[in-house]
């Protein structure tokens, strides 16, 4: 049993360390609130919202 949970903790520890060398943007900190996106939402265009008015 103890194999498995040596196993785990090993697997675990390689696949943080290969993600945290490629760069995947991983965030391990926890919740963020309040926190800007990158890109702001873009605005619905009046064609489009006269579109899915009139369906």
């Amino acid at each position: 049993m103890w194999k498995l949970l040596v196993g785990f903790i090993v697997f675990a520890l390689v696949a943080l360390f290969v993600l945290k060398k490629v760069g995947g943007g991983i965030d391990i900190s926890g919740e963020k609130h309040g926190v800007e996106t990158s890109q702001p939402a873009e605005p619905a265009s009046a064609a489009s919202a006269a579109e899915a008015a009139s369906r």
